[in-house]
């Protein structure tokens, strides 16, 4: 009885969370600040999507890892809509505590930071690849900056190659310490991940073992 019930709320749940990915993709795409952008940015969002699709029956995740990636790819498909450098609540943001420019690319590499040093949290622990907590947070921390460089790698890749019309997906916004900023942010998120996070996640992780 118990067993069905939790089955149940996990396909509520499941349900739920298709819902709010698909109407939050659904405004993202329409009238986009710029459709070539609007594609950047979202691309890893949908890569994301298809991910969990084909893993969700034989490596289901922690439902705090599916609210943290859901949460992620919102973030992208704003930031996508609108372009990083103009999401109106940041330009609010900006003109009330008189700051240089709009700093919604930094909550996106905040995220970069958190929500891919969890993933990996999950992965090693369940996979048993590292013994000792210690290692487990270090080695996540290690491969949330990894993850933020190849990114940044990526950008400068698309820069080269599509020339002005990636400017908005750079959103560097004339700051010349961008990259460097960009992979500060993503390393400070996924060490507050680990040290918020990690009791929460080894609970869910306990509780979804066999």
């Amino acid at each position: 009885m118990v067993e069905q019930a939790q089955s149940r709320f996990g396909a509520w749940r499941s349900w739920l969370w298709l819902i709010i990915f698909t109407l939050a993709l659904a405004w993202s795409a329409i009238n986009p600040h710029d459709n070539f952008t609007w594609f950047l940015e979202v691309v890893p969002a949908l890569i994301g999507f298809i991910a969990i699709i084909f893993t969700r029956n034989r490596f289901p995740l922690t439902p705090l890892l599916y609210v943290l990636i859901l949460i992620h790819m919102i973030i992208l498909m704003v930031g996508g809509h609108y372009t990083y450098a103009e999401v109106p609540l940041f330009d609010w943001i900006k003109e009330a505590l008189h700051q240089s420019r709009n700093n919604y690319d930094k909550l996106g590499h905040f995220a970069q930071g958190f929500v891919p040093a969890m993933i990996a949290r999950e992965i090693l622990k369940r996979k048993k690849i590292v013994n000792g907590n210690g290692w487990l947070g270090f080695l996540s921390v290690c491969f949330a900056l990894a993850f933020s460089a190849l990114y940044e790698l990526i950008e400068w890749w698309v820069a080269l190659a599509t020339g002005d019309d990636a400017e908005a997906f750079l959103g560097t916004q004339g700051y010349v310490w961008d990259t460097q900023s960009d992979m500060a942010v993503a390393l400070l998120g996924a060490i507050i991940a680990i040290f918020l996070l990690s009791r929460w996640h080894d609970r869910q992780i306990d509780a979804q073992s066999p």
